[in-house]
């Protein structure tokens, strides 16, 4: 009896390590998830007398992977958190009343001191207290060997989805770099300067110059919703559409309409953009604008006055056709400043939740207008960093002045 008895346990070693080989063989092969969970269940069910067993597996959150000799169903039953503060097997008080009662203990699986799986285990059928020891040893390491492969493949697939968002991000952070002008003019009469902050790597603003004769020029700025690669898409569609218009025709309002038009159209309602068009006449000394629901911007006369450029129309690509357009019309300007701006400038907070505003722009610019146009905009950077203190920006920060000198 004695050596039957011995003749059996070599017969389940060498089970237990032809098992070992093949999932190290499973592995190797790189069988998705799904394979290696039915793998896992057939040897334990063939190599080992187990008649009930749950393995529940950390993802977002526990969820049972293997179950089976069970009368309820664990699939359907969610881990009682109690069970993974087990840090070594345990086992399991009867009369809880719920599905853990039929098993008589639990298995903890751990990697670099996490708790990655637990394995319920129920009438396991050995003969003696060594056998028993014996065969939760090859369940635990068997489980081991299964959970961490699994985990390496998840980290992999997160490494992959990682690298190919950072190559979304980089393409899309290019797409938008090619959006903003190669240079701006900045000389003795017509002075531009711009300078964009982005809050993530790909933002959703936009500025830009086009010079449509010797006489007229247009600029514009505007702010698409939402951030990240389709906010850079989205605002490319709009740079192509805005300068083929402009090639077109030299009406404002005509312009602002197909724009309207087309952003609808890319967007389905789903996105909308607010932006500014002013287009300045040297000859005429005129500025014709629409403001499509973006921040006004400032315009600052030879005398110092502060005036806001509000007329306009609705956010473009809400409706179709614009409710409303009202064109702005500002005539005799030989000696003016213009600085537009996003809304990430004004709704910079700082510790105490408290936004920078428009007020602090008007103080500026009643005191400042003769400044140099690189100058104004490295002081409101300077201000903005002092006024947020230890907050970072909720929002890309882009700012477009424009100077006219007689």
């Amino acid at each position: 009896m004695e050596t039957l008895s011995l003749q059996n346990r070599y017969n389940l070693k060498e089970l237990e390590l032809n098992a070992l080989l093949e999932i190290t063989q499973a592995i190797n092969n790189n069988l998705p998830e799904s394979s290696l969970y039915k793998i896992y269940d057939f040897t334990l069910r063939a190599n080992l007398n187990i008649r009930r067993l749950a393995l529940y597996v950390l993802d977002e959150k526990w969820e049972c992977k293997v179950n089976y000799g069970t009368e309820m169903d664990c699939f359907a039953t969610e881990l009682d958190e109690e069970f993974t503060k087990n840090t070594s097997i345990t086992p399991i008080i009867k009369g809880r009343g719920d599905v853990f009662d039929e098993f008589d203990c639990v298995v903890p699986i751990s990697h670099k001191s996490s708790i990655l799986a637990l394995v319920f285990v129920g009438d396991l059928e050995e003969e003696d207290d060594d056998a028993r020891k014996s065969s939760m040893r090859f369940i635990q390491a068997l489980s081991n060997i299964i959970i961490v492969a699994i985990e390496n493949k998840k980290l992999a697939r997160k490494q992959l989805e990682q690298e190919a968002l950072r190559k979304e991000l980089e393409i899309a952070s290019d797409v938008q770099q090619f959006l903003f002008p190669e240079s701006l003019p900045y000389g003795l009469r017509l002075k531009i300067e711009a300078s964009y902050l982005p809050h993530d790597r790909v933002g959703g603003d936009y500025y830009d110059y086009i010079p449509i004769n010797k006489n007229q020029f247009l600029i514009c700025i505007a702010d698409v919703s939402g951030k990240g690669i389709p906010a850079a898409l989205m605002m490319s569609n709009f740079q192509a559409s805005l300068r083929t218009l402009v090639r077109q025709t030299p009406n404002i309002k005509e312009i602002i309409e197909e724009l309207n038009y087309h952003v609808l159209e890319n967007a389905k309602g789903e996105k909308f953009i607010t932006c500014f068009l002013g287009i300045y006449d040297h000859q005429l000394k005129t500025l014709v604008y629409v403001n499509s629901g973006h921040n006004p911007p400032l315009l600052v006369n030879r005398k110092g006055e502060v005036q806001l450029l509000e007329e306009g129309s609705t956010v473009l690509g809400a409706l179709h056709p614009l409710p409303f357009i009202n064109e702005g019309f500002i005539t005799d300007l030989d000696d003016f400043l213009l600085f537009c701006y996003t809304d990430g400038v004004t709704e910079t907070e700082n510790e105490s939740g408290d936004e920078f505003g428009m007020q602090k722009l008007l103080d500026y610019f009643s005191k400042n207008r003769n400044k140099d146009l690189k100058r104004i905009h490295q002081d409101i950077i300077i201000d903005l960093d002092g006024f947020k203190g230890r907050n970072g920006y909720k929002d890309d920060i882009t700012m477009l002045s424009c100077k006219i000198e007689p």
